[in-house]
């Protein structure tokens, strides 16, 4: 059987790319006591209200009809954000040599998180380039999340 977040991208695709977008993730998680389907989409210079829009109101009505999800939910479409999450091999990839931040479930030199540009990815283990030349690789056990750091 299917995980509901692979049902429910297989159902948003089409509509995805028909507002001209790429799909970025799909998250169903429980919070403060209600259920939640987000649907994080992606598009060359950003994505805007109403191509969530395009995606949101069709994608409602196909979960409808399939109805692969017990209970009541909260479904969003939104973009993935400029601190988005990366958490496929496919989002390293393509942000390889970005600014990214990488937070650690127990602390390594007394600290959590670690900032430096995304040198190498590989099954799962990030390594950062740091500003003066170091680099550190991070094992997939060690990492809660890694996302784009947003310098201005």
């Amino acid at each position: 059987m299917k995980k509901v977040t692979e049902v429910a991208a297989e159902l948003a695709l089409p509509f995805i790319e028909a507002a001209g977008c790429t799909l970025w993730d799909v998250e169903y998680v429980r919070e403060g006591g209600t259920w939640f389907l987000r649907v994080y989409i992606d598009c060359p210079g950003g994505v805007n209200v109403d191509q969530c829009e395009a995606v949101s109101r069709p994608l409602s009505d196909a979960l409808d009809e399939a109805d692969p999800i017990e209970g009541s939910y909260v479904l969003e479409v939104s973009s993935a954000g400029i601190d988005r999450p990366l958490k496929k091999p496919e989002h390293f990839a393509a942000f390889l040599g970005s600014a990214v931040e990488v937070r650690l479930y127990r602390p390594q030199e007394g600290r959590k998180e670690f900032h430096g540009l995304l040198t190498r990815y590989e099954n799962g283990d990030v390594t950062l380039g740091f500003s003066d030349g170091a680099e550190r690789t991070f094992g997939k056990k060690e990492i809660a999340l890694v996302r784009l750091d947003v310098v201005f």
